[in-house]
Formats: C-alpha cells, structure tokens, sequence
C-alpha cells in the first residue's frame, strides 16, 4: 500500500463500490432464478401450466413507486452532520498538522452542500408527488 500513497483511500473506495454493485446484480440474478424454479420444475415433468400463472412467474417485479422524501430528507440531514463534524475535525488536526486545515475543512463543506442538496430534493419530491398522483402518472 506504500505505493499507492494517497490514492489508496480512492481506490478503496471505487473497489468498495465496484464489489457492490456486482453484489446487487447477482443477488437479483439469483432471485430471480429461485423465482422460476418451480416454472422450469413443471415444465420438465410436462405438467400442463395455468398461462396466468406462467405470465406472473414471468413478469418483472414492480419497483418502489419513486423515491421517498423522507428518506431522502434523512440523508441529506446525515449527510450534513457528517460535513459538519468532518469541518470541525479540520480545526483540531490543524493543531498538529497546520497545512491539513484547508483541504479538510474544504471536504467537511462540500458534504455539508451535498447535504443541503439532498433536503432541497426532499423537499422537490414532496412537492411533485401529490401533483404526480392527481396526474396519474
């Protein structure tokens, strides 16, 4: 890792998310699959299939309706504690290492503007989802 220096934290991460989104992808593979077991099951001991049945078994599975505001609100309202906290932590390393102040307290910032961002879109959504659902889209 001494050769990475710090781009080590980076590619961490990017590994962290990258495991992750293929976790997510062979985890609906796999439900999938169990899913359709008892569909591929019938049709090798040739048992005759209800088209309804075949036709739910065969459909994909309804997604939320959108994104709740409220939980976007909770993120945004982490997200920002998070930016402050981390903007504090730049005060007390600059004790030790001075030259740390600006970049952290720049970090600790831009999560507090990530965090405003997400309460401004929680706040969006509440207001599109009523005129969504009277539309009926």
């Amino acid at each position: 890792m001494q050769h990475f220096g710090p781009f080590a934290v980076a590619i961490a991460c990017f590994v962290f998310l990258a495991v992750a989104a293929v976790a997510g992808i062979v985890a609906d593979y796999k439900k999938r699959q169990l899913a359709l077991e008892p569909l591929r099951a019938a049709i090798e001991r040739g048992q005759q299939l209800d088209p309804a049945v075949v036709e739910r078994l065969m459909a994909p599975e309804p997604r939320g309706e959108g994104l709740n505001a409220l939980y976007v609100k909770v993120g945004g309202i982490v997200t920002i504690s998070a930016g402050i906290g981390v903007a504090l932590l730049s005060f007390f390393l600059a004790e030790v290492v001075p030259v740390a102040l600006y970049p952290v307290l720049g970090g600790g910032i831009v999560a507090v503007c990530l965090g405003l961002g997400l309460v401004v879109a929680a706040r969006v959504i509440e207001r599109h989802a009523p005129r969504q659902e009277t539309h009926g889209s």
